[in-house]
């Protein structure tokens, strides 16, 4: 390839790297100051290329990132170990209350059905060994009573 051709001419000059030159910004000494109110339009810039071209465009403001995230003082597997020990005490206690409250339904039950032998046999007594219109006294044979009773005279 020579080097005066005109296709290795334009590939250099498409190798070349341009360096943009900045312009100064220029404020015009007759324009009036006007407070500027946030938000509205931004800096304008402009820069010469050095094949004479201008390009303007406005300034862009870098955005601040958030900090990263510090990791916490404590690492989560040590939080979930903990929650799982949180909780298996947790569904222990409940076994607990509830084997607890189960025996004691079963006294309830147990007293109650005590209570209503006491009762009956008592009702059974007065029945059994209550005074009969005909007989007084303080004595009696329980074996009469319940041959009596189931209408065994002698």
């Amino acid at each position: 390839m020579r080097s005066d051709d005109p296709h290795h001419a334009s590939v250099r000059r498409a190798m070349e790297v341009h360096q943009p030159t900045p312009l100064p910004l220029v404020v015009p000494v007759a324009a009036p100051i006007v407070p500027a109110q946030s938000g509205t339009v931004p800096t304008v810039a402009s820069i010469v290329l050095p094949d004479g071209r201008v390009v303007t465009g406005y300034a862009v403001d870098h955005t601040q990132h958030p900090p990263a995230a510090t990791p916490p003082a404590v690492s989560r597997t040590a939080v979930n170990v903990a929650l799982g020990g949180v909780g298996f005490l947790a569904v222990c206690g409940g076994l607990l209350l509830l084997t607890s409250f189960i025996a004691a339904l079963a006294a309830l039950i147990t007293q109650l059905i005590t209570l209503a032998a006491v009762i009956f046999g008592g009702w059974i007594a007065v029945q059994v060994l209550g005074t009969n219109s005909g007989r007084s006294g303080s004595t009696v044979n329980i074996r009469r009573a319940v041959f009596k009773r189931n209408h065994f005279h002698s």
